[in-house]
């Protein structure tokens, strides 16, 4: 994208929008669509500002039963909270759990697998062409419109997730490391990720997207789940799979992955993936360090500030200071503004930020 000089005129906010912490985001008058502006720095590596929490457009619609199953549903129309849970794509039933705002497979349940070799008399993959597309498609419409960066997130994961829908988390902690179950885990990955596929071209038929994140979480608070060699043998060829698709498709391509697993972003990095927003807990300047020339890296701010007690001028140098740390020639980070402390977007840090990360990117 062609450097655009930053003018002061943009700080004008021509809009507000409720954000995720029950405040508003306010919204400048950008040189260029916040659609633009994402892509430009997710996919081309080209950014214009550093991106926060204002730019993409999560879409997770009913149309996919994980969704619903889930109670995770983000999409044109409202969907009525008293119908979330059920069965999702693989026929496993949730059970949505209001108060925790997430869903449960629901209790007493028989698992689907108990031993991974059982695969093919036990899953039944899904008939995605039965589900009505077309619908979604004009439902979304207008919510595919807003300006913002189409992002679709896939829920349950295509791996390690998935493989603990059907079995349980303690059966599939011991499938990855069970000689006995290695090749049949990897043929059933194989397919998922298949099965992935075939949904991210309909995707493609259907909306008006710009990106995809995979949810596929890999660790504890202390720890990942299983070594780096599980998830180079197992996961990492069906992950540059599915990457190499959705990059063919002339997408990006997002990793949300929760948990202590700094140790696993070398895996990330070889399977192509353009981002990830690791959790706090992750050392993610040094992620930024190590890793920022390969993978844009959501930065966790490294010396937080008290929100009620800072100046507005300690705010603001806070923002410049995380600017000028995080936008190294080459180096790629995005502000992670949902795993900070809440409240640190404060209107005069999001300015600051804003403006020195414009003035540094359009040299």
């Amino acid at each position: 994208m062609k450097k655009i000089p930053f003018d002061e005129k943009e700080l004008k906010v021509v809009a507000e929008e409720p954000n995720f912490f029950g405040g508003t985001n306010p919204i400048y008058d950008f040189p260029v669509t916040m659609r633009e502006a994402a892509v430009a720095a997710l996919r081309d590596k080209d950014p214009v500002w550093m991106l926060t929490d204002i730019e993409q457009n999560t879409f997770t619609p009913a149309v996919i039963p994980d969704n619903i199953a889930r109670g995770f549903v983000i999409e044109g129309e409202a969907f009525p909270r008293e119908n979330f849970g059920g069965k999702d794509m693989f026929g496993i039933e949730w059970v949505y759990v209001d108060v925790a705002g997430g869903s449960m497979e629901k209790p007493g349940n028989p698992v689907l697998l108990e031993d991974v070799n059982d695969w093919k008399e036990k899953i039944v993959f899904p008939d995605i062409d039965s589900w009505d597309w077309e619908g979604s498609a004009k439902r979304n419409q207008n919510f595919l419109n807003s300006g913002k960066c189409n992002v679709m997130m896939f829920l349950n994961g295509c791996w390690f997730e998935r493989l603990v829908s059907f079995m349980g988390f303690e059966e599939a902690a011991v499938a990855v490391i069970d000689e006995d179950q290695r090749d049949a885990l990897k043929e059933l990955v194989h397919e998922t990720t298949g099965l992935y596929l075939r949904i991210v071209d309909k995707c493609e038929e259907y909306y008006d997207l710009d990106g995809f994140c995979i949810h596929d979480d890999w660790g504890s608070q202390m720890a990942p789940f299983f070594s780096e060699e599980v998830a180079r043998e197992i996961f990492l060829p069906e992950m540059k799979r599915f990457v190499e698709h959705v990059h063919s498709k002339g997408k990006f391509c997002d990793m949300h992955s929760c948990g202590h697993i700094e140790d696993r972003c070398n895996i990330f990095v070889e399977a192509g993936f353009d981002s990830w927003t690791p959790m706090a807990m992750n050392d993610t300047p040094k992620l930024y360090e190590e890793y920022g020339d390969k993978i844009t890296i959501g930065v966790v701010h490294d010396k937080p500030f008290d929100p009620e007690t800072a100046t507005e001028e300690e705010q603001r140098a806070s923002a410049r200071d995380f600017v000028e740390k995080f936008t190294k020639p080459g180096k790629f980070a995005t502000y992670s503004g949902f795993y900070n402390r809440p409240g640190m977007l404060t209107p005069a840090f999001r300015e600051e930020l804003y403006k020195a990360s414009r003035e540094r990117y359009s040299k």
